[in-house]
Parts: structure tokens; C-alpha cells; sequence
């Protein structure tokens, strides 16, 4: 999307062909299990699939033409590498210009190899960033104990899991074993977290905004950051002359 792009419900707007828009978002959604650089945009785009307008329209042609220019561009899975479970989260507040919601973003990684992603509209209205980057934390501490479950039937043992983020009062929040009162109106759900921290089964650490993977699945990012982000997720060019290169350093 272009940087600081928001979308909104554009009632103003020239109507389109619903079937034909919700027919690209569709097409759209099946390539978001192996191109994580297109879940934020395609989570977007299909907010709208119900009045779509022009504007939207021109948004989803957008990353049809983005994907004409990087059609190999693929997750790279390298064998033999670590397989230390860490995870990022993040926040947009109030990213949604008609429900002023907040965008959730989240990314696991096992070793250097990302192996799940999220990008998701969250279901209350925050009142601060605070607020906003606790509840994506709290969201991506689920996924990750899900994880945690999984694998331990692989013989997998993790504990004390880092889980990064770029806000310094959502980490003390987490850590506070005193519930402060501004916190209080924040969803019980949510509070799970904290006791998860206290039995050591994950660990907070604060990442600079710029180190933020997640941050691409919660706002439009300029080119020069999204470039950025992109070979740390693991995303590279899966042409054959890239793959070949690829092999032959792994071999050596």
C-alpha cells in the first residue's frame, strides 16, 4: 500500500461490481499462506468486500501489479539451523478510520525461519497505544503457547520464550503484579499474559521501533522499511538461478 495510506469505507465513493471485487480478495487470500508481505494489505482490502468503491478497487490492483514484479518472491526454509522459538508483536492504534480500532500484528519465528504470522483487526476500541500494543502481545502469547503445545509432542521443550515489542509501558504492564486501576477497564482475557510472564514460560523484551518485524502487518510501511523487513522474514527470490546460488552455499 502507499505509506500512510488509509483505507476507509468511502461512502462517498463510485460503487463497484461486488462479485468481481470479492473475487480478486479471494484469490488474494490463498497466496497470504506463503507471502506474509501481502497480509496486511489483503486484510485491509477485505474489510470492505460488502461496498466496495473505486478506491478500494484501486488498491487491490495495487498489489496485483506488486506481485506481477516479485512473482518468485517465496519463504526460504534453510535445513539445520536453530530451532529457538521467538516472536514479535506489535501494534497500530487506531489504525481503522471508521471504528478507530486497532490493528494487531504478530510473527513466530522458529530459529530464523518464520513459521507463523498474523494481521488482524482487534475487537475493542483502545484508548491508548498502551492498551492497543498489550492486547496484540496478549494475542500473540496465545499463539505462541499453542506453538509451545505443538511441538512439545515433537520432543520439543520451551520455556522462558522471548516475545519482543516496541512499547516499554505495555512490557511493564505485563510484569506489574499489581494491577494498576487504569488498567482495570482492559478485558480479563487479556490479563493472561502476566501470569504466563510469572511462571517464566515467556519473557519480555523491549526491540526498537525500527527492529519491529511485525510492524509490517499493522500499517503501510514506506519502501525503504519494507524492503527492510522483508529478507528478515525469510522472504526471498525463488528464481532458479537465485535457488541454485542458494544450494551451492549451503553445500559449502
Amino acid at each position: 500500500m502507499v505509506e500512510r495510506t488509509k483505507l476507509d469505507e468511502d461512502l462517498s465513493g463510485i460503487p463497484i461490481d461486488q462479485t468481481q471485487y470479492r473475487s480478486m480478495i479471494g484469490s488474494l487470500m490463498y497466496l497470504t499462506a506463503s507471502r506474509p508481505d501481502l497480509v496486511f494489505v489483503v486484510c485491509m482490502c477485505a474489510r470492505y468486500q460488502s461496498k466496495p468503491t473505486k478506491k478500494h478497487l484501486e488498491a487491490v490492483k495495487r498489489v496485483f501489479r506488486y506481485l506481477q514484479g516479485t512473482i518468485n518472491m517465496g519463504l526460504w526454509y534453510p535445513k539445520d539451523t536453530a530451532m529457538a522459538l521467538t516472536a514479535y508483536a506489535d501494534a497500530d492504534h487506531a489504525g481503522c478510520q471508521d471504528t478507530r480500532r486497532s490493528t494487531s500484528g504478530s510473527a513466530q519465528f522458529l530459529g530464523d525461519k518464520l513459521v507463523s504470522w498474523s494481521s488482524k483487526k482487534q475487537t475493542s476500541t483502545s484508548i491508548s497505544s498502551t492498551e492497543a500494543e498489550y492486547i496484540a502481545m496478549s494475542g500473540c502469547c496465545a499463539q505462541i503457547l499453542w506453538m509451545r503445545s505443538q511441538l512439545s509432542d515433537y520432543g520439543f521443550a520451551y520455556n522462558h520464550i522471548p516475545l519482543y515489542c516496541d512499547n516499554k509501558s505495555a512490557i511493564a504492564l505485563c510484569c506489574n503484579n499489581v494491577q494498576h486501576s487504569r488498567s482495570k477497564h482492559i478485558d480479563i482475557r487479556h490479563h493472561f499474559i502476566r501470569e504466563q510472564v510469572e511462571k517464566g514460560v515467556v519473557e519480555l523484551y523491549f526491540v526498537r521501533t525500527e527492529y519491529q518485524l511485525a510492524d509490517i502487518f499493522t500499517k503501510a510501511l514506506p519502501r525503504e522499511r519494507f524492503e527492510f523487513i522483508l529478507p528478515r522474514l525469510g522472504m526471498k527470490s525463488m528464481k532458479p538461478e537465485t535457488l541454485k546460488r542458494l544450494q551451492d552455499d549451503k553445500d559449502e
